[in-house]
Formats: structure tokens, sequence, C-alpha cells
């Protein structure tokens, strides 16, 4: 028969590869609440296995709720149940129980990640049109819902910033700005703060985008092609 102590094994191991599953969108919560930001894109490399990572935690947690249930059904109906030993905390059902609540919770914390994050500051989104600019920042490292939410929280300190939409699904910020108050460098080392990696950047000119259809593109974030 396998022994409870085989049970305790497995939670510990579906808890494990269930932080594992999420670190990589715990990582931004954990920087902005230790004030740093040097370890937010640090686990992205993650995420890709997540779905796989999400599977096995439900697996091992599954089969030690299962050796659990055998194990108590066996000692029910065992003749010399008076001498079975007592099992500790740490090997009962309710600290079983409490433990797979953590998992999950764990494991669909990015759909409740934006909660740990303070309300973005409200900037004035009018400004003299000559002055608006838009920008496309190509970010590396944006993993899920809460770096979109660390990144758009950076921006929203900026000063001259009108408005943000990131996403992590395509991996960039579409940022408007007053550029009498900002400049594109400026963002960028806002977003750099929140620990991602800007890749390139697009600048889109309103008046000329709206009057011939083209943009100016950026290939590499530390230089910007030549407006024609």
């Amino acid at each position: 028969m396998i022994s409870i102590k085989s049970s305790g094994t497995f939670t510990g191991a579906g808890v494990l590869s269930a932080i594992a599953a999420s670190l990589c969108c715990i990582a931004p919560v954990i920087a902005l609440l230790a004030g740093g930001s040097s370890i937010a894109a640090s686990f992205s490399w993650i995420e890709p296995a997540r779905p796989y990572l999400i599977g096995l935690s439900v697996a091992v947690l599954a089969f030690a709720w299962y050796l659990k249930l055998k194990t108590a059904k066996v000692n029910d109906i065992d003749c010399n149940c008076e001498t079975t030993k007592k099992i500790s905390f740490f090997q009962s059902k309710t600290f079983l129980g409490i433990v797979t609540v953590f998992a999950i919770l764990i494991m669909t914390f990015p759909l409740y990640a934006k909660l740990f994050y303070p309300k973005p500051k409200v900037q004035s989104a009018f400004a003299v049109v000559d002055n608006k600019q838009q920008v496309k920042f190509t970010i590396q490292g944006m993993t899920c819902e809460a770096c979109e939410v660390h990144v758009n929280n950076e921006l929203s300190k900026v000063n001259g910033v009108l408005a943000y939409k990131t996403s992590y699904a395509t991996r960039s910020s579409l940022v408007t700005f007053d550029k009498s108050k900002v400049s594109e460098k400026i963002i960028e080392v806002a977003i750099y703060k929140t620990g991602y990696k800007v890749k390139s950047y697009e600048l889109i000119n309103s008046s000329i985008f709206s009057e011939t259809g083209i943009n100016n593109t950026c290939s590499d974030s530390s230089s910007c092609c030549d407006k024609k």
C-alpha cells in the first residue's frame, strides 16, 4: 500500500509546478511591491511552458487526492485500524485542501493580478492638436495581463502621456503623448523601468498619416528614421 507520505510528496510537487506556471506573471507584481523592476521580465521564458505546467499541477494534485482518499478508505475497513498511527496536520485532507485552493489561486493569478496595482493616474486627454504624437512600442518580455498593467502603471506616471494601450498578445504598447512635454526616449526609459525591453518603436504622425497614409518606422529603439 502506498503510504500517506507519498500524497504529501505529490502535494509539494503540485504546488511547485503551480508556482512555476505563474511565475512569469507573478514576477511583475513582486517587482512593483518590492519597489524594484529588475526581475520583472526575468521569467518570461517560462510563458511557453505555462499550459504544460498547469496541466502537470492539476494532474499531480488530482493524484495526491486519489492517494489520500484511497488511504482513508483502506484504513476504515482495516480490521487492525486501532493500531493506525495518528497522522499529522500536514498529512491530513484539510492541509491538502488548503494547498489545492492555494494552487488554484496561483494558477489563475493573471486573471486578478491587476488588483495589486495602484489605479493609474488619469492625465488630461486634451492637448493642442499640433503637439499630439502616437508611438507604437514593440516590447519584449510581456507574457500576461499583469505585464500590461505593469507597463500602463509606469506610463501613467509620465507627464505628457495622454493615453496608452498595452497588449501582451501583440507585444506592443500604443502611446499618445504631447510631444512638447515628453519625447519617445523618455517614454522608452519609463517602459525599461518595468524590466521589459523596448525592441523597436514606430512613430505615427497624426497629420501625415491622415493625409498620406505614411508613417515612420524605427527598427532600432536607439535611433529613428529621418522623416520624409
